[in-house]
């Protein structure tokens, strides 16, 4: 499950960065103030590196607890500032997501990240 996250949160990356181009672009046009724009790069570049440390975490316990602390961090970056760029709501919570579900599989697979541990 982890490589399947890893794999959408690396390609979702490109759709979230070309939108928060544009919405980036937006906020500086009209000078409403708002960063929704530089949230949501933010928020994929958080999410690219989720993905990448989740895809190579494999049996280490630590890396797949620092890929849902990006997974984390990105969404309530994204969750904090939205603004006129209204998917950023969506890709924020499912950031979230992505986090709640790798915790999922990292308490679902506890036991074999110990044994895993013990014997390297």
């Amino acid at each position: 499950m982890k490589k399947v996250i890893g794999v959408i949160s690396i390609v979702l990356f490109l759709i979230v960065s070309l939108q928060s181009c544009v919405a980036g672009i937006g906020n500086t046009i009209s000078a409403n103030g708002e960063v929704s724009g530089s949230a949501g790069i933010m928020l994929a570049i958080f999410m690219l590196i989720a993905g990448i440390i989740a895809i190579m975490s494999r049996t280490s316990k630590g890396m797949t607890i620092t890929s849902i602390v990006f997974y984390a961090l990105g969404g309530l970056i994204g969750i904090a500032n939205v603004g006129s760029y209204s998917d950023l709501k969506i890709w924020s919570i499912l950031s979230l997501i992505f986090g709640g579900l790798i915790l999922l599989h990292l308490i679902k697979n506890k036991e074999d990240y110990n044994k895993k541990a013990t014997n390297n």
